[in-house]
């Protein structure tokens, strides 16, 4: 079950790969300046998942707009994201949770995906920039996306 509406966002430090080499990417970065729209995601090259970030990057310009970052987290390792999103043109942020503690202090961690192991269920959060999970989502399969009207409603507010 996802962290409640309300609760304090745990903060994290995931390795994201860019152009420059490893990155770090910490939720406490934006607090105070902009919104945080996380979305996780089980795995990187699955059709579902790749069509998500596809249409998440053609959307960055709103988020944008409504004064918001966007991290995707998967369990996948920053190398395996860089390449996925090279070959798929995926612009948003993408953080590698390997180790799932962070799938696991949101309270998205799936067990046992198709028998192949744990990976972070499909969701979506809004943290305020205070900290503050303005909106949480587990979608109730990894195929079902997050309602991401809702997600830019909780921005707007």
């Amino acid at each position: 079950m996802p962290i409640a509406v309300g609760s304090q966002a745990p903060d994290f430090s995931l390795k994201s790969k860019t152009a420059e080499g490893l990155k770090d990417i910490k939720l406490s970065d934006n607090r105070g300046r902009k919104q945080t729209v996380l979305l996780f995601f089980p795995l990187a090259y699955t059709s579902v998942c790749t069509q998500e970030m596809c249409d998440q990057t053609n959307g960055l310009a709103e988020y944008e707009k409504l004064g918001a970052d966007v991290i995707a987290i998967s369990v996948d390792s920053p190398f395996a994201q860089e390449a996925w999103a090279k070959a798929n043109k995926i612009g948003v942020t993408l953080a590698s949770d390997l180790n799932k503690t962070v799938a696991q202090a949101y309270g998205v961690l799936l067990p046992m995906l198709a028998g192949v192991g744990d990976v972070s269920a499909r969701a979506a959060f809004v943290i305020g920039r205070d900290g503050v999970v303005k909106y949480a989502e587990q979608t109730p399969t990894p195929k079902d996306l997050p309602d991401f009207a809702a997600v830019k409603a909780a921005l707007a507010q």
